[in-house]
């Protein structure tokens, strides 16, 4: 019987530690070595626990590997390395998380000239990660003993690794009470100040980047961490820190210091966005009034009340923006790109609208800044990134004509709503733009590329007028010249009805067009209706906006 023989056949690897002289590279040379040891063979893991095996490891991690291997071998026993000590063996992690010595070792790599090699970088951070989330304690007992951990990390922040690393020591750290330590901890080093003290003109842009990208996650990570809480604890230290007004003046104060520039600006207005975030983000959704922003949200008035000194300036940077060179389109050359700093001083503009803060909105208004992006609008024919942010701001603006559950305005010497419809002219705006748009297209000319953002806000317009409360606001509002009256009603009437009927129809696929692919597909794979599963009749394709497709 086959039965009687014995088929099984012992790996490479245990045919290695039956020599007496077998070294660590000759067993990270085996493609089986990472299996064998998260299968816990025994006598692998002895080899590997050893303080000289482990040494050799975190060596190879830190240590750049002899240039005269291929390119492609040159990494290999380093990342074989990185995969061992992090694969989560209770010896190795015992060894390494309870040994001075190797965690020095380890530590050492922080401790070279940058710039890191990026791929040994990314190997530390993710067996420091490992430690920090396996040997919690014992790791940041080790850490808050080195003085110059933070400046040592940040000094090498144009490596990803690192921010990698500090966004590991704050989310992987268990339980509660540890964490909130190990916050407190970094607050106390003043982590919040000096990450911002990287977005500043004078640094590299890889840091800069980085930065920003650590501060928008440390946001999100810590607001998210308070949700899931279900009972009350101690606010985020870090957080807190970073919504205080003196933090978000200091940020400003580095972007806008000396020359504008593109990269910096950007950086820190990522942060500023972040800030002013209440929910996950996500798709936006822009069809309507309605569907774009069901309700006005609330944010912490310390970042409001940093961020309004600073409003000026971003008007000066719509006004006056950094220098580009012209750039060629498949619509011919674009002689003054409109840039990203500006757009995201719209997207900035339109999350504070978004907001409850009349001051601000007061100040937009003084700076006549409602006018000002509508300019560029009409301006930037073919810019639907900026088209989108401007629908978002008349979208805020109308939500707020007459605040939910009041029958009344906030009294505001000047609203947003009211420079909207009278100092920016917005329903004069927009009959005007149709006509030349319809004047361009009879002459043979392309429709232009705002037309079916235009079509959503005339939409909102008329939505809002005919909502209570808003009603009588708007009407209000909407105080045309007689020439304006009567080419806007036969506008709503007309043009604009008929464009909504045509968007209306479904140019996808009929239900019974649908039932027949279906058909046709089981049959052609010879699939049952058990394999496949039945029609479900309530799934229905949606319809496509014509507008989107013309812009």
């Amino acid at each position: 019987m086959f039965w009687k023989f014995d088929l099984h056949t012992a790996s490479q690897v245990e045919k290695l530690l039956e020599k007496e002289d077998v070294t660590l590279k000759e067993l990270l040379d085996e493609d089986d070595v990472l299996q064998e040891c998260k299968a816990q063979n025994q006598r692998l893991l002895l080899f590997l626990s050893q303080d000289s095996s482990l040494l050799e490891l975190i060596s190879l991690i830190t240590h750049e590997p002899p240039s005269d291997r291929e390119e492609k071998l040159r990494y290999k026993h380093a990342n074989t390395a990185c995969e061992l000590l992090t694969c989560d063996v209770a010896i190795i992690n015992d060894k390494v998380g309870g040994d001075d010595c190797l965690l020095n070792t380890l530590y050492s790599f922080l401790e070279q000239n940058p710039p890191l090699n990026p791929l040994l970088a990314s190997f530390f951070s993710k067996t420091f990660g490992s430690l920090i989330s396996r040997k919690t304690e014992q790791t940041i007992s080790f850490l808050k003993k080195k003085e110059g951990f933070i400046t040592l990390v940040l000094k090498h922040m144009d490596t990803s690794a690192m921010m990698d690393l500090l966004l590991r020591l704050i989310s992987c750290v268990e339980p509660a009470p540890v964490r909130q330590d190990v916050l407190t901890w970094l607050d106390e080093q003043k982590l919040i100040q000096r990450v911002t003290e990287l977005i500043h003109p004078h640094i590299d842009n890889e840091r800069q980047s980085n930065a920003s990208q650590t501060l928008c996650d440390i946001i999100r990570m810590s607001r998210d961490q308070a949700s899931l809480l279900q009972e009350p604890s101690d606010p985020d230290p870090l957080l807190a820190t970073l919504e205080l007004q003196q933090s978000v003046e200091a940020l400003l104060k580095n972007m806008f210091e000396g020359d504008n520039s593109e990269v910096c600006i950007i950086n820190g207005t990522q942060v500023l966005l972040t800030l002013l975030e209440t929910r996950k983000p996500g798709v936006e959704l822009i069809d309507s009034a309605s569907q774009g922003l069901e309700k006005s949200y609330t944010v912490n008035n310390s970042i409001l009340l940093g961020i309004q000194p600073y409003l000026k300036h971003y008007q000066h940077l719509l006004l006056n923006p950094p220098k580009k060179c012209s750039m060629l389109t498949t619509l011919g050359i674009l002689e003054e790109p409109f840039g990203n700093a500006r757009l995201h001083a719209c997207r900035l503009l339109a999350a504070l609208l978004h907001t409850i803060a009349p001051r601000i909105h007061y100040e937009l208004c003084q700076l006549d800044m409602i006018n000002l992006i509508l300019d560029l609008f009409f301006k930037f024919t073919w810019n639907n990134f900026l088209h989108v942010q401007v629908e978002q701001c008349v979208f805020a603006i109308l939500h707020q004509a007459v605040p939910e559950g009041t029958t009344q305005h906030s009294p505001e010497p000047i609203q947003p709503e009211n420079s909207l419809f009278q100092k920016c002219r917005l329903v004069q705006r927009i009959l005007d733009a149709w006509e030349e748009n319809d004047k361009t297209q009879a002459e043979g000319g392309m429709r232009r590329g705002y037309m079916g953002h235009l079509t959503r806000i005339a939409n909102a317009v008329v939505q809002c007028g005919d909502k209570e409360p808003a009603q009588a606001q708007i009407t209000q509002l909407i105080k045309l010249p007689e020439d304006y009256k009567a080419r806007w009603k036969t506008f709503v009437d007309e043009t604009l009805a008929e464009i909504n009927k045509k968007n209306a129809v479904d140019l996808v696929f009929s239900d019974y067009q649908i039932q027949q692919m279906t058909a046709n597909f089981v049959d052609q794979f010879g699939f049952n209706d058990d394999e496949f599963g039945e029609h479900d009749d309530s799934i229905n394709p949606a319809p496509v906006d014509v507008t989107d497709l013309l812009t």
